[in-house]
């Protein structure tokens, strides 16, 4: 057993209370044992938000009745500018104790209680994909692109890299999805993780003039916050995460065409208590997909031990069929 965590995800009007409903549902179903606190960070109105970002009251009341806190914060760097900055901002706001940073779009489907993280060593999902840096014709190297980045924030390069990949592949370099990630201190962590994105989202080294930061910041971000504070890339105690205990899925056309029987099961039995679904059924997508049938007929199409290789034809052969939803 691993000493008592937070987890933190995101909640805000709109398609993530909905989201936020089901981590939390999924949370108490498959670990009513869990000791620690969920944190619903929901960002407030302000001058970053030309909308009012806070959830409506019955996604709000859905939540407290699954027993999770909802944490308000200000945006006082990024906001509707650059969405993802909510999981860097927030964590100023978390009581100083070790968490659990999850995706809103996220489901538990084991009991995260008993995982052994080693919370002074922090690390990420690796469930990721060669989406950042770009590598231009004339353009520098992945290599020379994350070296520059280390050599800024004043980061050993070479002890980040796997010796077991080969050079020039995408895979040797400390890339993460930060779709989860963990430390002992949110104060920490979460003050460098903002200095540093702040830096690079306000004025970017030369050697990025052609790379994208938009969606990517935060996970170009990362790695080296985790570097920094001796984590790395996770260890064999922490295969649940993106295994077992729990599921990125991301979009729910995605979940039910690709995800794993166990993994669609969790999803739909804590979408299935009456005050739940009475919230969740007032969103569209999850209303067709998870109610109505839709997600059946998704997953339907595919066969999981066979699935095209790259998302694009998965995403594409769901939208022939008029089964796409956000």
């Amino acid at each position: 057993m691993t000493r008592p965590f937070n987890i933190l995800a995101i909640g805000q009007s709109g398609r993530l209370q909905y989201e936020a409903i089901l981590l939390a549902s999924s949370l108490r179903l498959r670990d009513p044992g869990f000791a620690g606190q969920l944190f619903i960070a929901e960002p407030q109105p302000g001058p970053l938000w030309p909308d009012d970002p806070r959830m409506d009251a019955h996604a709000r009341a859905a939540l407290e009745e699954l027993g999770a806190t909802i944490l308000p914060f200000q945006n006082r760097i990024w906001g509707a500018a650059y969405p993802n900055g909510n999981k860097i901002e927030a964590l100023a706001a978390l009581p100083d104790a070790p968490f659990l940073f999850l995706d809103t779009d996220t489901v538990v489907t084991g009991p995260l209680s008993g995982v052994a993280f080693d919370f002074a060593r922090p690390s990420a999902s690796m469930r990721r994909e060669n989406t950042w840096p770009t590598e231009e014709l004339y353009g520098p190297t992945q290599a020379k692109t994350w070296a520059a980045l280390y050599d800024l924030f004043g980061l050993d390069f070479a002890s980040s890299l796997d010796p077991a990949m080969p050079e020039g592949y995408w895979r040797r370099h400390l890339y993460f999805n930060a779709g989860w990630f963990f430390h002992e201190s949110p104060q920490a962590f979460g003050a460098r993780f903002a200095d540093w994105a702040t830096r690079l989202w306000t004025a970017p080294p030369d050697i990025l003039a052609l790379q994208p930061l938009t969606p990517w910041l935060d996970q170009i971000v990362l790695p080296l916050v985790i570097h920094s504070f001796g984590g790395g890339r996770p260890g064999p105690e922490l295969a649940g995460l993106d295994g077992d205990l729990t599921c990125h899925w991301r979009l729910l056309p995605l979940l039910y065409a690709r995800e794993s029987d166990h993994a669609v099961r969790a999803l739909e039995e804590a979408a299935a208590p009456n005050p739940v679904k009475k919230v969740l059924r007032e969103y569209g997508p999850m209303k067709k997909m998870i109610y109505q049938g839709q997600g059946a007929q998704v997953r339907a199409m595919f066969d999981r031990a066979a699935l095209p290789r790259r998302e694009q034809a998965i995403r594409n052969a769901i939208k022939r069929e008029g089964l796409w939803t956000r």
